[in-house]
């Protein structure tokens, strides 16, 4: 049997000049109108299936023959010794069963109430802190540090050390390239690994002290749950997910809704009138600008079909949730911005085992964020032509490098 031709990447699916960062809706358009699964080449990372369409995705979703953990990869040789990849994101039950009951209780409805507060006074502080006119940067001022501040604090990362994490994590997420992600990987790995020996040694009550309490059991010993306790690498690679987990997303969720609602006036007109409907608005962002674009690869670990696509053992599946919440079929006139649509049953978090831990955090976080801004700044305007915006995408996250606004 002859090598399979290379298919074309999402670029080269574009009409001519089409800058697919900017705005990929119309490709993923184009897709789903051809059919729901469809062969790409993703750059650096090789060929997969695209799944486009919402029924197409919740299927896929929920198949327990598609396998998280990359060793289900045809191409597959070793993980490049990275413990980072130890985590829930690259796993399959049972160890993603067991991973993700080690933290679950901590991300309770119970544990978000006690949060509320402190996200309060954390956007409190950073709106205070902004000029009253001029011109600023709403992603460096206010969307990032506040998730950032959220989830350091609730694992125990030093106030002085989250500047140095965001730009590893950065580096990992969204790559200028693969040399300095594997640096940023090592140099993270590193950082952490000190972190939790120190937490081992002088635990406090942050989340990172319980956990590496919980590691150092014995291998015979079992956790609260029943559960083995983490191994070193889990529990690197536990904390890595949920440090970069914990802010990347909301970061682009708060700036990607402020944006939206900038570019549709009478949206943010009718959300000023009834403030109560922030969380639809955050909903409804969530559908619009999927933060998380597309779940991390999954991997065939036998032959299966997706929507009658034939997908042989070892191909890698790539789930496109943003592609997904703009299926017409599910959501009419899906390229318009509407904090009313409803029912809006969108993909945004993802669907099945590997439905996001932290979710309920993430909804918390931005509604706080887009309520307390809008209330405190109530003349925000674009500072620069919104067509000339940089959007930064990788597999899994879209979102703005800069948002620049007026604010007075």
């Amino acid at each position: 049997m002859g090598k399979r031709p290379q298919p074309p990447t999402l670029d080269d699916l574009a009409p001519d000049g089409h800058d697919v960062a900017a705005d990929p809706y119309p490709v993923y358009a184009t897709l789903r109108a051809k059919g729901p699964v469809h062969r790409v080449l993703v750059p650096e990372s090789g060929e997969a299936w695209l799944v486009v369409t919402r029924d197409a995705a919740r299927a896929a979703l929920t198949d327990p023959r598609l396998r998280n953990d990359i060793r289900h990869s045809s191409t597959w040789n070793d993980d490049g010794g990275h413990a980072i990849g130890r985590n829930m994101l690259q796993t399959d039950p049972p160890q993603h069963t067991r991973l993700r009951r080690l933290v679950a209780g901590h991300f309770t409805p119970g544990r978000l109430t006690a949060l509320r507060p402190r996200i309060e006074v954390i956007a409190t502080d950073l709106l205070a802190a902004l000029p009253h006119h001029g011109t600023v940067d709403l992603v460096s001022a206010y969307a990032l540090p506040l998730p950032i501040t959220v989830i350091c604090d609730l694992l125990g990362i030093p106030a002085s050390d989250r500047t140095a994490f965001h730009t590893w994590s950065n580096a990992l997420v969204m790559p200028e390239n693969p040399e300095r992600a594997t640096s940023a990987a090592t140099e993270l790995t590193t950082y952490l690994a000190e972190l939790i020996e120190h937490k081992r040694r002088t635990p406090d009550s942050d989340l990172l002290s319980i956990l590496a309490a919980t590691a150092t059991a014995t291998a015979t010993a079992t956790t609260a749950t029943g559960d083995a306790p983490p191994t070193r690498d889990e529990l690197l690679g536990m904390a890595f997910l949920l440090l970069v987990a914990g802010h990347e997303t909301t970061v682009n969720l708060i700036s990607g809704t402020l944006h939206a609602l900038l570019t549709h006036p009478d949206q943010l007109d009718l959300l000023r009138a009834e403030p109560e409907l922030t969380g639809a608005a955050i909903e409804e962002s969530l559908r619009y600008n999927s933060p998380v674009h597309a779940t991390a690869f999954r991997f065939a670990a036998e032959p299966l079909d997706i929507a009658g696509t034939h997908i042989p053992a070892g191909d890698a599946v790539l789930i496109s949730l943003a592609a997904a919440s703009r299926d017409p079929l599910h959501f009419p006139d899906p390229d318009r911005f509407d904090i009313l649509r409803a029912p809006n049953s969108h993909l945004g978090f993802g669907h099945g085992l590997h439905h996001c831990l932290g979710a309920p955090l993430a909804r918390a976080e931005a509604t706080t964020a887009l309520r307390r801004l809008l209330h405190e700044r109530p003349t925000l305007a674009f500072a620069t032509d919104p067509a000339a915006l940089t959007w930064r995408t990788s597999t899994l996250l879209r979102g703005l490098t800069a948002l620049p606004l007026h604010v007075g």
